[in-house]
């Protein structure tokens, strides 16, 4: 086995004052620009708290081991006092065994030319593989989210290749598209970020996500209203802000000739510190989980985004919001995509 580190195991390369113990946290595609844009946050404390030390985990496919020495490197040139130790590896048994939390970032990118049906099938093996290696070597009290794309079908592949790790324990990254439409909606009204609480994504990670913010607040002149109030212009919010933020990634990559990188790190950031530390009272956030047993009308058995609230590291579903039809209906339309993508990926699963 190729042990990538460079911290002897037997050698305290960072002495802190704490005596918490450490939490083993996994990033896969450890080599890639969201992880090189994420891990500095893992390292420095702010996604699990300051006294909470930390065994990094890289994992990356054999071709990247060159570039992941380098950032092997680089997190040892920070000079962290959380992190206790880090591995760079290429073997899932190595990288997978007794996790805390596994970030999973690395998935087949959509080539040119390149059939979404042929992306779910490169991404059902790697995710496959990557669940039975939870299910063998990882904590079964771990937890996984999943970011590679496609997020939601991803997730669900893992959390099925892992039945003995509950699956409320898997879930898949929809807060960067959470995070996008908070900033349109503050962006529209001259507030920041922060005055802006309870908006909701609901369904897949894609261009039919339905960013929806009947039930969101915004904080003006220190009084919280609702945003359909506070803007009074139905049509942009059911309008341009909806395929804005459907669109977001697309058109950063056009601009930028790369993806999403330090926005989906820090969105990542994000959803693990709530996973962590519950939801502030009184907020909800948008993340993709299991919808079994929701009371919105999606089928059981998809991997949906939800509002949701966070206590205990446990989520559950935020209920009893009113839906109006031109909510259903985006709602319904989002889930059907969701439901053939599953079904795709399943003929795959079994002959995987």
């Amino acid at each position: 086995i190729r042990r990538c580190s460079y911290f002897p195991k037997d050698v305290t390369v960072f002495d802190t004052d704490n005596k918490s113990e450490p939490i083993r946290v996994l990033v896969t595609g450890a080599a890639g620009q969201i992880a090189y844009s994420l891990l500095y946050s893992i390292g420095n404390g702010s996604v699990f708290g300051k006294d909470q030390p930390i065994i990094l985990v890289l994992l990356d496919i054999t071709p990247m081991m060159g570039v992941l020495d380098g950032v092997l490197m680089e997190l040892q040139d920070c000079a962290l006092p959380l992190l206790k130790d880090v591995i760079a590896t290429d073997k899932e048994e190595v990288a997978f065994k007794d996790l805390d939390v596994a970030i999973l970032v690395g998935s087949m990118p959509r080539r040119e030319g390149m059939e979404r049906k042929d992306l779910l099938k490169a991404n059902v093996k790697i995710f496959k593989s990557q669940g039975a290696a939870l299910d063998k070597y990882a904590k079964k009290s771990v937890k996984v989210i999943v970011v590679g794309n496609p997020a939601n079908t991803n997730c669900l592949t893992a959390s099925k290749s892992a039945p003995s790790i509950p699956k409320e324990n898997f879930s898949c990254l929809t807060r960067l598209d959470h995070n996008r439409a908070k900033a349109q909606i503050a962006l529209k009204l001259g507030v920041t970020a922060n005055d802006v609480k309870n908006v909701i994504i609901w369904g897949n990670h894609s261009s039919t996500q339905y960013p929806d913010v009947n039930h969101a607040k915004v904080k003006l002149q220190g009084k919280e209203v609702g945003v359909y109030e506070a803007l009074k212009d139905d049509s942009w919010l059911k309008g341009e802000f909806v395929t804005t933020v459907q669109q977001r990634g697309a058109a950063v990559i056009k601009a930028r000739k790369l993806s999403s990188a330090m926005s989906a790190a820090k969105a990542i950031c994000d959803h693990v510190r709530d996973i962590w530390f519950g939801t502030p009272e009184g907020e909800f956030v948008s993340m993709g989980v299991i919808s079994d047993g929701n009371s919105y009308g999606v089928p059981d058995d998809l991997l949906y985004s939800f509002p949701v609230v966070i206590k205990n590291k446990t989520w559950k579903f935020v209920e009893g919001l009113p839906i109006n039809d031109f909510s259903r209906e985006k709602m319904d339309l989002t889930a059907k995509e969701l439901t053939e993508e599953k079904e795709t990926a399943f003929e795959f699963l079994s002959s995987a």
